[in-house]
């Protein structure tokens, strides 16, 4: 009997030494992981400094005029390809305002 007794107090007494090396480990955790998000914080807070603010070479303003440019001689060069090449006729032809006319005459019935 004497013997589990002491076996007992030296289970209860390896019980506490582990749950206080547990409470130690468990500070040097939640310090440890505190240092890392400071330093985390600080790598953070040093490239928003170093940030250098965004030149843009080619305009917002530029782009919309290019894109406005590219679809009126898309639509001019439709223009003449359908008008010359499948209708048949003169590709400049499709650009002239009279040519215009006639077809608005054509489709509205007026002579």
């Amino acid at each position: 009997m004497a013997t589990t007794q002491r076996k007992r107090r030296e289970y209860k007494q390896s019980q506490k030494h582990k749950t206080k090396s547990n409470r130690r480990n468990n500070a040097k955790i939640s310090k440890s992981s505190q240092m890392r998000k400071q330093e985390k914080d600080k790598r953070k807070q040093e490239r928003l400094r170093s940030k250098k603010p965004r030149r843009r070479i080619f305009p917002i303003w530029l782009r919309i005029i290019v894109v406005l440019l590219l679809s009126v001689a898309a639509l001019a060069a439709g223009l003449m390809i359908g008008y010359g090449i499948v209708g048949d006729g003169v590709p400049t032809d499709a650009l002239k305002f009279e040519t215009w006319q006639h077809i608005l005459d054509i489709v509205n019935k007026e002579e």
